[in-house]
């Protein structure tokens, strides 16, 4: 392996992380780390694309975690290098992300555009639904379409390789026209629509955390005690362009090469071995950017559908790119979450103790972790392997479900108990993962708790956080950025407007973020602005973290207000999803600091989702517990408060 990083005699540096670039700015702040850990000025440092072959392995670029991990390896590589840190001149300084200019310009940019010799194009029709077997299918006016260079079948799985990327599609219509499927026995692929539909199967229940009180010390008897539950739903990652790969296997067809924009193409590798019965120096793959990745979507089934239908034609290079119904229907979704909340409060109104229940799916079903590969086609082909079951990491590790499900807040008792759900609907890891339903969950309980005792949304989180310095910072930032004290005194108020607060630290270890919504409810829910303040301790590029947290709000705001996949969705007509002139103005303060810096892409997912349904009951005195706060369901709580 060559080194992290080198210096060359014309004074540049190449850089070698094995975390990806995904359009999170990642890179740019890296070469950033490095160039002040050498003192050379950031120009003179080179990122080099990341391949399993010479870059060092770090696993998969997830979590909110890649700038803690790659860049304290960096900086070990560096101090290597120059005995003593030069002065800080680029970490600090916000810098444009080096790939901005061309992606705006057009250029090449993405795995879509990459081009080689000689490149053949193919297509894969998977079954319609997990499970489903392919009962017949004639082939013949689809060989027989101009430029088709092979039509390829094993097990369930069919595919096309034509000479371009038109033909290809030409020949995958005629072909699907004359294919018939048998769906799967229901009682073997259950899939729950809704979030509540996870409380009717069978689950295992482990004990996530719990606090108790001093031994000897009683609790005193509740003056009150208030229960409440919330849901999310099924959510598609719905990227802006649809999964794609490039491979090409050697002549013989046991050397293979892979360009995929996979998180983890260590992981990636292994699966492919395994899949094709490879040794793992057999396969070789390249990270290329894709246009958007919210976690695991469908770039590594994708990878396998290409390096599948391109043994057919060894020594050349094939392209296949997903259509916009597989990217819907196909990949992996964020599962559905319920969460059940109770608190006791004493006689002032504080929370003495609080439990946390929630019911999910597992949210990682990501290659490399199972015995069996975790893609898409292995399970297809024939003979095929053994699909993997969703799984939770441990919570030391970020855990899954259960992230974020204990609380920030100091409270005497605490019991946080998650339910394993199993469930043959695709689930893997999407954006923050449990966290986003959990504090969605917990900051909403926390403003009908203080509604219910008269508190102050914010001074109840202030009474509860006292020991958190850098919570009670993001607080008071972003309550003074939206006017709240202001908020307060104005009496009477525009009718239909709101407004609502959230907080959470990421993961109960990573960035704080505090986030103020204003809405207003007309024949819509419409999001005004979001204030948020966020501490992600020294900030190596404060515009990247602008960016990262302005794009999880305006995602967490779709999610809120529109999201919700179901296995009919098969495009933009009919996945709801935030447009353009939807997208709330959003103001974010960047905490100086000098501490340990930390990941920002995650940290705003949760907090905005529960800001706007705190600000939605701050404007109409009605709850809505369940996601997407869609006009029916504000409707449905507005009749059952009346």
């Amino acid at each position: 392996m060559k080194p992290q990083v080198e210096l060359l005699a014309d004074g540049r540096v190449q850089v070698r992380t094995g975390k990806v670039e995904l359009g999170q700015g990642l890179h740019t702040a890296l070469a950033q780390i490095v160039a002040d850990a050498l003192g050379v000025p950031l120009a003179q440092v080179d990122m080099l694309p990341v391949d399993t072959d010479t870059s060092p392995d770090q696993g998969v670029t997830s979590g909110s975690l890649s700038l803690q991990q790659a860049g304290a390896a960096l900086r070990d590589a560096c101090s290597a290098l120059r005995a003593a840190p030069a002065q800080r001149r680029a970490v600090g300084q916000s810098v444009t992300a080096r790939d901005l200019s061309a992606k705006l310009a057009g250029e090449a940019s993405f795995i879509h555009d990459l081009e080689m010799p000689d490149l053949l194009h193919g297509r894969v029709l998977h079954p319609p639904h997990l499970g489903d077997v392919l009962q017949a299918c004639d082939d013949t006016q689809a060989r027989a379409a101009e430029g088709v260079v092979a039509v390829v079948r094993s097990g369930s799985l069919l595919g096309v390789v034509a000479a371009t990327s038109a033909q290809a599609d030409a020949a995958t219509a005629l072909l699907a026209s004359a294919t018939t499927w048998v769906e799967a026995d229901p009682s073997i692929t259950a899939q729950p629509e809704e979030a509540t539909d996870l409380l009717a199967l069978p689950a295992v229940t482990r004990d996530v955390f719990q606090r108790r009180p001093p031994e000897g010390t009683a609790m005193p008897e509740p003056a009150k005690t208030l229960q409440a539950a919330y849901s999310k739903p099924w959510i598609a990652h719905a990227s802006i362009a649809p999964s794609c790969a490039l491979a090409q296997w050697d002549e013989s067809g046991t050397d293979l090469r892979v360009w995929c924009h996979s998180q983890g193409i260590f992981n990636l590798r292994r699966d492919l071995a395994l899949a094709f019965a490879l040794d793992l120096t057999a396969v070789h793959v390249h990270h290329v950017p894709g246009a958007g990745c919210y976690g695991h979507n469908g770039a590594d089934d994708v990878a396998f559908d290409t390096a599948w239908l391109a043994h057919e034609v060894p020594g050349r290079a094939l392209r296949v790119m997903w259509s916009r119904a597989d990217e819907l229907t196909q990949s992996p979704q964020g599962p559905a979450m319920h969460v059940q909340l109770q608190a006791s409060l004493d006689t002032e109104g504080h929370i003495t103790s609080w439990q946390h229940d929630v019911w999910s799916p597992g949210h990682s079903r990501r290659p490399g972790r199972s015995p069996s590969p975790a893609l898409l086609g292995a399970w297809q082909v024939e003979p095929a392997h053994e699909m993997p079951v969703s799984i939770d990491v441990p919570l030391a590790q970020g855990g899954g479900a259960e992230r974020n499900a204990v609380p920030d807040y100091q409270f005497d008792a605490v019991q946080v108990r998650c339910h394993s759900v199993a469930t043959r609907r695709r689930s893997s890891a999407l954006r923050a993962l449990g966290a986003f339903a959990n504090v969605f969950a917990a900051e909403s309980f926390m403003d009908e708790i203080a509604s219910q005792t008269g508190h102050c949304p914010l001074a109840l989180r202030q009474h509860h956080l006292q020991h958190d310095p850098r919570a009670l910072a993001v607080l008071a930032a972003v309550t003074r950025s939206a006017g709240w004290s202001d908020r307060e005194k104005s009496d009477p108020r525009d009718e239909g407007l709101g407004y609502g607060l959230g907080f959470a630290r990421y993961k109960n270890n990573g960035a704080w973020c505090a986030v103020v919504a204003q809405v207003r409810v007309g024949a819509t829910l419409q999001v005004l602005s979001l204030h948020i303040a966020v501490d992600v301790g020294l900030p190596v590029n404060p515009e990247g973290v602008v960016n990262q947290i302005e794009g999880g709000a305006i995602q967490a705001t779709s999610w809120a207000l529109k999201e919700s996949a179901a296995p009919a969705h098969a495009g933009w007509a009919d996945y709801p999803i935030l447009t353009f002139t939807e997208v709330p103005a959003v103001t974010v303060t960047v905490m100086p600091s000098e501490e340990p810096s930390l990941g920002a892409g995650e940290a705003a997912l949760g907090p905005t989702a529960a800001a706007i349904a705190n600000a939605l009951f701050d404007a109409l005195g009605v709850r809505v517990r369940e996601l997407p706060l869609t006009p029916e369901r504000i409707v449905a709580a507005m009749d059952q408060a009346t």
